[in-house]
């Protein structure tokens, strides 16, 4: 307990916990986007399921960190480039979140995609637990190599993990109310899912993305598109005409 108190650790433990929750965002938008479509009673326990395996996941990867590691080496060379462990499931990842994202989208556009409020069944609650699933694995190994790059302490991990979990969990269901109650922002939300299914593959090809450039263009993306909701909304809002107080004349 006494490494966490120490400046260094505190200063580690607090800048990699914020990275944590951001990279975590990732996790809370597509888990959100999938619980949606399950009954109203069943989504809030979805989505402490599908964190909960985040956080087991993660705790479990920091555990085995010696074989994540040896990830890293050649399985095979293809023309010059090695293939590594790590890399095949980061492609993995990546065409299962693109083909997801794009199914999605042209459900939405399609108008093909059914919501059934009373029903809903095991199979579709336990379909969606193990998309969940695939994509907290996918998640968890990036986060726990951002964690071994950016802090020594096994404890240090650990307390930043679970602290941005703890955060998830607080905010999953605002941010999963507020992506269904605008389609626009469901879209928005699963280009963004898109573009990251775009980025693993990338890097699982062995060509580096900056991370920075990304999040800019999803937060400016964002931005805009608040932007575009509040105009929307002042549009729609009626007008109030105020009578003239002046006599009429005769």
């Amino acid at each position: 307990m006494e490494e966490l108190l120490t400046p260094a650790a505190l200063l580690s433990l607090f800048t990699l916990t914020l990275m944590e929750i951001v990279l975590g965002i990732d996790n809370i938008v597509f888990i959100s986007i999938l619980v949606g479509k399950l009954p109203l009673a069943k989504q809030q326990l979805a989505r402490r399921l599908g964190l909960g395996l985040a956080l087991v996941i993660r705790l479990g990867l920091l555990g085995t960190i010696r074989w994540i590691m040896t990830l890293t080496a050649p399985l095979v060379t293809i023309s010059g480039t090695s293939i590594t462990g790590q890399k095949l499931i980061l492609m993995g990842g990546g065409l299962f979140l693109v083909a997801k994202s794009t199914h999605e989208i042209y459900e939405k556009l399609e108008g093909e995609e059914a919501h059934h409020a009373g029903g809903g069944g095991t199979a579709k609650f336990a379909t969606t637990l193990a998309q969940i699933l695939i994509l907290d694995i996918v998640f968890s190994l990036d986060s726990v190599i951002t964690a071994v790059g950016m802090a020594q302490q096994f404890s240090v991990m650990a307390t930043a993990m679970i602290i941005a979990v703890i955060v998830m969990l607080i905010f999953a269901k605002a941010v999963g109310d507020f992506v269904n109650r605008h389609p626009s922002m469901k879209i928005l939300a699963l280009s963004f899912l898109l573009l990251i299914g775009v980025m693993l593959i990338a890097e699982g090809a062995g060509q580096h993305v900056g991370k920075g450039y990304i999040y800019f263009a999803m937060a400016f993306s964002l931005l805009v598109e608040l932007l575009n909701m509040r105009l929307r909304r002042k549009s729609t809002t009626p007008v109030v005409l105020h009578h003239s107080s002046m006599p009429e004349k005769s």
